[in-house]
């Protein structure tokens, strides 16, 4: 069985290539493609692919967009970090939506569905009734970081989420800097934070920078059309959006 995974950041595709080699050998990663643009490439030329595992934040915009133009129909699984896209993901040929980051019980929860599917010409590849419900509740249970706990001498001190203006990775070392100035350094990689923070009001403007919706003071159009965003409170360097992430910034912030 050959699988095909969506997925624009290297370390999240080798470690679902990992766990996939852990809970189902019989499956093969055939390709691991980052991007809307040669995803559709692919699958409107012959695919030959029996399950797709998709990210839905890729390289030059949300995977939705794949679905405009051209057609996938083997089963597939939804890997995000982000709980708000389940209800989009209803309405495409998926049977799973798994959170990041991915265990290998999901997984393996993933692929006895699959499973199911082959061997059952009757049942739609689809979600299910009981697996959108499940998705409903999760997504009602699900609570994202009010307060990180700062490390100080032998104190913790707690640092509000909203008092957050952007979080940083300068030179190893992770970053959060308050609206008022102050600089408070966390112990966690930015893409684990990122995933901790309610993505309605936090953007990853790139791999150096969390930026605050409310932070955001202008949005300059530079040349290849990156966007340079100037925030109310200063940073070491300029916070460039690559072109590739434009449509996807643009769309966060006007929502």
């Amino acid at each position: 069985m050959k699988a095909l995974i969506i997925e624009d950041e290297h370390i999240a595709a080798q470690n679902l290539k990992r766990l996939l080699a852990e809970v189902a050998p019989h499956i093969q990663v055939s390709d691991i493609f980052q991007s809307v643009e040669e995803t559709v490439e692919y699958f409107n030329h012959k695919p030959d692919v029996d399950i797709v595992f998709m990210d839905i934040h890729l390289a030059d915009g949300l995977a939705f967009h794949i679905f405009d133009q051209t057609t996938i129909n083997c089963p597939i699984v939804f890997t995000t970090a982000y709980d708000q896209y389940a209800l989009d993901a209803f309405k495409v040929n998926s049977i799973d939506y798994l959170l990041k980051p991915i265990n290998k019980d999901d997984l393996a929860r993933a692929i006895q569905k699959l499973n199911i599917l082959t061997t059952d010409t009757s049942q739609p590849n689809a979600l299910s009734p009981e697996t959108i419900a499940s998705l409903m509740e999760m997504m009602q249970q699900h609570k994202y970081k009010s307060h990180f706990l700062i490390p100080v001498r032998d104190k913790l001190i707690p640092l509000p989420v909203k008092e957050i203006a952007y979080i940083c990775l300068d030179d190893k070392i992770t970053r959060a800097v308050t609206f008022n100035g102050q600089t408070h350094l966390l112990d966690k990689p930015l893409d684990t934070i990122f995933n901790q923070l309610n993505p309605a009001h936090f953007f990853r403007a790139n791999r150096q920078y969390i930026i605050a919706h409310s932070a955001i003071k202008d949005i300059s159009i530079w040349p290849l059309s990156k966007l340079h965003i100037t925030l109310t409170v200063p940073t070491p360097e300029k916070i460039i959006i690559p072109r590739a992430r434009t449509s996807e910034f643009k769309e966060w912030y006007t929502e």
